[in-house]
């Protein structure tokens, strides 16, 4: 099994504090930018950063399903990281000034891959459409603190 990995990235015209705020707002802004690859939608416990519990399903493509149970925490200033609790699956969310109120915002995505052909598939393919949708998913964070 190979790590697999996906990293999209955009500049967001609001300031860094306004922008993880709206990423760490689970209970809010969160449920309202993800586009209709995800379902399901729901906050378990807490819902605002570090100590959530959300759940979601995941269709990154027409057969393929993810039903993720993730824990949020704030490793750091600008950061924050959301463990799948049913898989290897880790994205992590940065949030950094770039330049008089804009920013930065990079996600980060890393799992376990399959071995074998189906590895080789997925190492190749998955990338790429789960960065489609986290540019999704950016594209209707911007248009939300951009107002």
């Amino acid at each position: 099994m190979a790590q697999v990995e996906s990293t999209t990235e955009r500049i967001v015209a609001a300031d860094a504090e306004t922008v993880f705020d709206a990423l760490a707002d689970y209970s809010g802004t969160r449920g309202r930018v993800l586009p209709e690859q995800y379902s399901e939608y729901e906050v378990r416990e807490g819902g605002d950063g570090e100590g959530t519990l959300v759940h979601w399903k995941l269709q990154a493509t027409s057969k393929r399903v993810r039903d993720c149970l993730l824990e949020v925490t704030e490793p750091s200033d600008g950061e924050l990281v959301e463990k799948d609790r049913n898989s290897s699956m880790v994205t992590t969310w940065r949030v950094t000034p770039a330049g008089e109120g804009r920013s930065r915002v990079v996600v980060t995505t890393t799992w376990q891959g399959a071995g074998g052909i189906g590895g080789f598939f997925e190492k190749t393919f998955a990338p790429k459409g789960l960065a489609r949708i986290h540019d999704a998913v950016l594209a209707r964070l911007a248009a939300e603190v951009e107002k």
